[in-house]
């Protein structure tokens, strides 16, 4: 199966902060991101999400990934949130509540084909008992 989407990451960029170094963060999640500088804030896109899906599947946080996705998805795509802290030791941290003072990393995915629920299967698929369920072995 062959996914097209587009991944557009927003970071923003503290006074406090050295660009590269958010760029690292974020490049941590989704090493293929291409950057736009901005004033106070780096955005980036990617049409690959497979690193943080992997990333997902090492930290076993698949129903939480889900949980964050179909919370804000709709019939384009889905949005999310990441602390940027835990994305600079390459750790997914959704963040909900307050956002962190150093920002949240803003993700909004597009998908054109096929569609947002099986793309959010692919990146993060259901579960049972902790394990990821085969698409194919479900009834």
């Amino acid at each position: 199966m062959i996914y097209h989407i587009e991944a557009r990451i927003v970071a923003p960029v503290r006074d406090t902060e050295v660009t590269d170094r958010v760029e690292d963060a974020v490049r941590n999640l989704f090493p293929n991101v291409e950057f736009e500088h901005r004033a106070g804030e780096l955005v980036g896109e990617t049409h690959s999400l497979e690193r943080f899906s992997e990333r997902l599947h090492d930290q076993a946080i698949l129903e939480t990934a889900r949980t964050e996705f179909f919370k804000r998805a709709d019939d384009e795509g889905f949005s999310f949130a990441l602390k940027k802290q835990a994305a600079f030791k390459g750790v997914i941290n959704f963040a909900v509540g307050n956002p962190d003072e150093l920002g949240d990393i803003q993700v909004h995915v597009t998908v054109s084909d096929p569609d947002v629920e099986a793309y959010i299967d692919h990146v993060a698929p259901p579960t049972e008992k902790g394990q990821p369920i085969d698409p194919d072995e479900r009834e």
